[in-house]
């Protein structure tokens, strides 16, 4: 499937370089915007399968215009490309449902890699990101937890059960459930399954 695309960015070179890149490779680029005021009007009016968007641009941010295609249930799937290396942002950007998440320094070896994902339906965040985020930001109570107990919770952030769990790591459910425990009482969290599970999403990325 080759994509339709729509591109946006307030950094005259960028934006070409960008467009350069993807025109080069075959995509389909239908149009591009110097900021998200006109960004947000090509995808209303072309309704493109992609959105490649800087996050920080005069008018709307790339943010803002994830928000507003979100509440306006618009089918076009937001990539954001920008230098912010911010947990806050990139807590934000998945809270917002943004399909991909790529630095500008690597966007051209990545945003192959990110489109094919997006149109799959999977979403991509950038793995320099991901690596620089698990290096700086880690919470502190996730210190606190053994090395089998941070397995476990990463499962439950993937969904398992406590059955699958047990198979997964080749031990009984009985010790699942037991490592559970110790986690909810480290993580000073209630006994609903829910409250552990949420945890585990939020924090999936220090997993």
């Amino acid at each position: 499937m080759n994509p339709t695309i729509i591109i946006a960015d307030d950094h005259p070179l960028v934006l070409k370089g960008l467009q350069d890149y993807l025109d080069e490779n075959n995509y389909n680029v239908l149009a591009s915007a110097k900021n998200g005021k006109q960004a947000l009007a090509l995808i209303k009016a072309h309704a493109p399968d992609i959105a490649i968007l800087d996050i920080k641009m005069p008018f709307y941010t790339g943010l803002e215009i994830a928000k507003k295609c979100r509440d306006s249930k618009l089918p076009t799937k937001i990539i954001l490309i920008t230098f912010e290396k911010d947990e806050l942002i990139y807590n934000k950007a998945k809270s917002l449902d943004v399909f991909g998440y790529v630095l500008k320094e690597f966007a051209l070896d990545e945003i192959n890699n990110c489109i094919a994902s997006v149109v799959k339906n999977k979403p991509y965040f950038s793995p320099e990101l991901i690596s620089y985020l698990k290096a700086n930001n880690p919470p502190e109570k996730l210190k606190t937890l053994t090395e089998s107990e941070r397995k476990v919770l990463k499962l439950i952030a993937d969904n398992k059960t406590a059955k699958e769990i047990a198979k997964e790591l080749y031990i009984s459910s009985r010790t699942v459930e037991k490592h559970k425990s110790h986690i909810r009482t480290k993580l000073a969290l209630d006994s609903k399954s829910a409250s552990l599970y949420l945890f585990a999403k939020e924090n999936s990325i220090y997993l």
